[in-house]
């Protein structure tokens, strides 16, 4: 429990100054024994209270062009709906053997991060644009409904690509997609009945303390140290997968 407990409240203040924190709660409940299928979904579960306050702190943005995200939140909820019901459909053994190979892509995608940020573009962020741009956010989100590390980073990134908006506007955007896609994926989770309740209730708050505790680290701790940090536990969780496979 100190060990799930530090876990998620570390979690919760990376994400809120660098992301990545999925890579720390994922990596302890299985550590601790839980399944992978299991430590996945609960994983989601801890992590969902800090995408609705990252949401709150954009709402003037979001009020501006929610009603032309709407088309982008169906899609995000097919890709999720899609991801977690793959998910559901395998065994453990199955997605253990998956496990390292989606741990090196994430961390691959969150050290290429300050690399993959959108820059400012004129218009509205919100318009989907194009069938491409839509094709893309079906991916990004069935990813996120299936796994989840590092979805943040590959999302802003791909909206870059898609969308039209300043930065801002976009993470705005981004954190209003994820909060549909993990809401979707854990609908689907507690149907299945693959989430460890008791390690979720311990995680949770936990996280939320971090995410608070973050805006203290965000002036104290380079945020390179931090990026650093969660990119080694990505690669030792995806050795530990390999060596124990």
């Amino acid at each position: 429990m100190i060990m799930l407990f530090a876990a998620g409240f570390v979690s919760g203040a990376v994400n809120a100054v660098a992301g990545g924190g999925t890579f720390l709660t994922f990596g302890a409940l299985s550590l601790v024994g839980i399944a992978p299928i299991s430590a996945n979904a609960t994983s989601s579960i801890t992590q969902f209270p800090g995408y609705i306050t990252s949401t709150l702190a954009y709402w003037k943005d979001i009020r501006t062009f929610w009603r032309g995200a709407l088309l982008l939140c169906l899609i995000s909820a097919a890709g999720a709906l899609a991801g977690a019901l793959i998910l559901l459909a395998l065994d453990n053994p199955s997605f253990r053997a998956l496990v390292p190979w989606l741990l090196i892509a994430a961390t691959a995608v969150f050290a290429a991060g300050p690399w993959l940020k959108p820059k400012p573009k004129r218009g509205q962020p919100a318009a989907v644009g194009s069938v491409p741009g839509a094709i893309v956010q079906f991916v990004t989100a069935l990813y996120g409904g299936f796994f989840g590390a590092g979805m943040g980073v590959m999302m802003l990134a791909t909206l870059g690509l898609t969308q039209t908006g300043d930065y801002h506007r976009l993470n705005a955007l981004k954190n209003m997609l994820s909060i549909v896609i993990a809401a979707v994926a854990i609908v689907v989770f507690i149907s299945g009945g693959v989430v460890a309740w008791p390690q979720a209730v311990v995680m949770i708050p936990a996280v939320a303390l971090g995410g608070y505790a973050g805006v203290w680290m965000a002036k104290r701790v380079p945020q390179k140290v931090l990026r650093g940090f969660v990119i080694a536990v990505g690669l030792l969780l995806a050795v530990y997968y390999f060596a124990t496979g």
